[in-house]
């Protein structure tokens, strides 16, 4: 029976730190949010890591160019 306690006691912890994770994210500038993906992706390439080969993967850079250039546009906030 205290096993079934501890677990639910990790799980509930878990879930209050994913909705704090959550809030934090929503109320995140697209700014912010830009500059954590490029960190991510210098991250990336300075180590080698790769997705391999992937159909879709110029149509996301592109989708990513648009949504910056529309955001040094003004036109996102």
């Amino acid at each position: 029976m205290e096993a079934n306690i501890d677990i639910k006691l990790y799980r509930d912890r878990w879930n209050a730190v994913k909705e704090i994770e959550r809030q934090e994210l929503r109320s995140m500038s697209v700014e912010k949010h830009w500059k954590q993906i490029n960190t991510l992706l210098r991250f990336a390439i300075e180590n080698g890591l790769t997705r391999g080969d992937d159909d879709g993967e110029m149509e996301v850079f592109f989708r990513w160019a648009k949504i910056k250039e529309l955001y040094k546009q003004g036109k996102l906030t």
